[in-house]
């Protein structure tokens, strides 16, 4: 395929070449007949020269339309040698100065045709030569010679072409060759330079950690598919752009003596990624330092689960020690509760101290109700697996929190985004409905001005996720990263146990769940839940018995409206 277009490029410079040339000589020969008397035939001449155009015309029409590029390149030749014989024969005979045609045609011959040919081409240039100084010197054809040499030096002229012919031949054919051995040469030194090429850039495409590479400026100069991946943006987007623009924190340098950091990273839906980045400098021999590459892998799920991890270990020793304080608490407290309660039936107490009394009263109703949450987070608990509808389960909460935000007059606008009629999981219907619950109370506590709290439910791989996504006051990083933790509300009156409650329900579903959020900017609760139909086979009820030693797994048992009334607001 390749030889096929080196010789129709050949052929078509040939074409090209040939056009220039006889515009040339024509030029030449016009002039001169115009400026001194010459036997030239004009006519005749000018004739020649435009049949030769006309050929070469046709030959580059031909070019497109014969694949047959070796025959054309013959037959090409082949006319040249008898319309340069003409062009001689025409202006002078021996006597004529373009003979110097011939040694172009067969320079021509070798570049297009084998080697061989060139001798064949030298040796028919010189009979068609020796022909036409043959039959003018005779007489045979009217001759437009202006002198007449003698036999011997016609000889002469001849035998000498002759010698020049073959040695243009060899010559022309030896550099032909040479050029073929040096263009195969080249073309196998650029394919094996393309194939490293390509084995590099496969090599750079395969590696899982992301890579890039920049100019000395910052500038991004080659990323690779998984740093596509995990930047979620394509390269037209990257390319050329200043690398420390992509991330929330500085990235690490040479200089230092720490060449990798820890950086955050916003992604395009609108999750931040943590991602751990190495340095180094980009250097080619010969040439210095031209950039630095980086490469960095995604640490946002390890994080993800070092901080779950910490939470539950949290939660477990927080579980621990409410089981352990809430009894010795309760009974002396209950002990004052009763002793109040007598006091408050004497006659004779005053106004003021019954005032006491009533605040003594409320207070110990309160710390009593702390007490009951300790107890209910610690206590172990029950849950029933089966299949549960969460789109009816997400209307009821809706529908209730809707009305109470009409009664209340609190300019707070709900809406439902549901992308399914249908979401079927395995889970305990009531407990989760008490963590959509806690999502809603959380939402309208961070609204007091009014807002819109846009629920939605789509179906996401192998999972269902539900959103809660309120126009509040939101959080800050801090906030958000404890917000599942106990005792981490941000609302007055508040235990801060509502939400931890939500994580040991959704832990028990073996769930995901968590929060984004910016101040100022609202904040959205995600909940993660796996299809039925993408469940592995089990039983479609079955009950679980958390202990204490294991809070993760536990949840409260309290009523829908009471669930999220002590609730902490989340990150």
């Amino acid at each position: 395929m390749q030889s096929t277009f080196d010789e129709r490029s050949w052929l078509a410079w040939l074409v090209k070449a040939r056009i220039l040339i006889l515009t040339f000589l024509l030029a030449i020969q016009l002039a001169v007949a115009h400026l001194a008397p010459t036997p030239l035939p004009l006519r005749l001449f000018v004739s020649t020269i435009l049949l030769w155009f006309a050929l070469s015309i046709f030959y580059a029409l031909l070019l497109s339309l014969w694949q047959d590029h070796r025959l054309q390149a013959s037959l090409q030749v082949l006319t040249d040698l008898i319309l340069v014989s003409l062009v001689v024969h025409e202006t002078g005979g021996w006597d004529s100065s373009l003979n110097f045609l011939y040694p172009l045609v067969i320079i021509v011959a070798s570049i297009l045709l084998p080697r061989v040919w060139a001798h064949l081409v030298a040796a028919l240039a010189f009979i068609l030569y020796g022909t036409v100084l043959e039959l003018n010197y005779y007489g045979v054809v009217k001759s437009y010679c202006t002198t007449h040499p003698e036999l011997k030096t016609l000889q002469a002229i001849i035998f000498v072409n002759l010698f020049a012919y073959l040695a243009v031949a060899y010559l022309a054919g030896l550099l032909a060759t040479k050029l073929r051995q040096a263009r195969v040469q080249l073309k196998r030194a650029s394919g094996a330079l393309e194939n490293l090429q390509i084995l590099h850039e496969n090599i750079i495409q395969s590696i899982s950690s992301g890579l890039i590479t920049t100019s000395l400026d910052g500038h991004i100069t080659l990323v690779n598919s998984a740093a596509q991946k995990l930047l979620e943006r394509t390269p037209g987007q990257l390319l050329g752009t200043p690398v420390n623009k992509l991330f929330l924190d500085a990235l690490p340098n040479t200089e230092s003596q720490q060449a990798h950091a820890e950086v955050r990273f916003d992604a395009a839906n609108a999750f931040r990624k943590t991602l751990r980045v190495r340095v180094a400098t980009l250097n080619v021999p010969e040439r210095g330092t031209l950039g630095y590459v980086y490469a960095f892998d995604d640490l946002t799920e390890i994080r993800r689960l070092e901080r779950e991890v910490r939470m539950q270990d949290r939660l477990a020793a927080v579980g621990r020690l409410a089981a352990a304080i809430a009894h010795e608490i309760r009974n002396p407290l209950t002990s004052i509760a009763g002793s109040v309660s007598m006091l408050s039936g004497i006659p004779e107490m005053s106004a003021e101290h019954r005032q006491l009394l009533d605040i003594v009263t409320r207070e110990s109703q309160r710390l009593n109700g702390i007490i009951t949450d300790f107890l209910a987070y610690s206590r172990g608990k029950q849950y029933r697996f089966e299949k549960a509808d969460l789109v009816p389960l997400l209307e009821d909460t809706l529908t209730l929190m809707r009305h109470r935000m009409a009664a209340e007059n609190t300019g707070i606008v709900i809406e439902s985004r549901f992308s399914v009629r249908e979401a079927w999981s395995l889970a305990d219907g009531d407990k989760i409905k008490q963590v959509f619950w806690n999502f809603a109370e959380n939402a309208v506590r961070a609204m007091r001005n009014g807002g819109t709290l846009q629920v939605s439910i789509e179906r996401l791989g192998d999972d269902w996720q539900v959103s809660f996504a309120d126009t509040g006051t939101g959080m800050t990083p801090q906030q958000t990263e404890k917000i599942f933790e106990p005792f981490q509300s941000n609302f007055e009156g508040g235990t801060g146990l509502g939400l931890a409650v939500v994580y040991q329900i959704v832990q028990a579903h073996e769930g995901k769940v968590w929060a984004r959020s910016k101040p100022g900017q609202g904040t959205t609760f995600v909940l993660r839940l796996r299809r039925f139909d993408a469940e592995s086979p089990a039983p479609s009820s079955r009950t679980l018995e958390n202990s204490t030693s294991s809070p993760v797994q536990t949840a409260e048992p309290t009523q829908l409206a009471a669930a999220a009334a002590d609730g902490g607001r989340r990150g």
